[in-house]
């Protein structure tokens, strides 16, 4: 390895720190942002109204946020569908919400195959319907 190479591995290293530090950012906004839309309406809506609530939330506390985002569906290099994820925080942190009695393994997998599709490092399911937030928030990582 030369200097060169040397010199952009630790540059590439120093943008992955970076983003890894953003994302971890944004999440701690997003989570406080969820908490204290659950702490004012509680666990009885349906998932629609904490998606308004969350986009008054995230404008009042600065969050970038793009919500409904739609997201290409590719297999084998051709595109034959669409998701639509709750919000894209920051083009880099995909929040899917809920509102259901129980998270099951659907819901995880549709989140992670929105990880797969988009490429990003990390999702947050959130799932309201629950006495504690705390209780029905849930770290995604894409692994490789």
């Amino acid at each position: 390895m030369n200097r060169e190479d040397a010199k952009d591995t630790k540059e590439e290293e120093r943008r992955m720190k970076q983003l890894e530090e953003e994302v971890e950012r944004l999440a701690y906004r997003v989570i406080g942002a969820a908490i204290e839309a659950h702490r004012v309406l509680g666990p009885g809506f349906l998932e629609s109204v904490y998606q308004q609530a969350l986009e008054v939330e995230f404008r009042m506390r600065g969050i970038p946020y793009k919500p409904q985002y739609p997201v290409t569906v590719n297999y084998k290099g051709y595109p034959v569908g669409e998701g639509i994820l709750d919000f894209l925080i920051g083009d880099v942190l995909i929040v899917e919400l809920k509102a259901v009695e129980n998270l099951s393994p659907v819901h995880e997998a549709q989140v992670i195959s929105y990880l797969k599709m988009t490429k990003h490092p990390l999702a947050l399911l959130i799932n309201f319907k629950v006495p504690v937030l705390k209780e029905g928030i849930k770290r995604i990582i894409l692994s490789s």
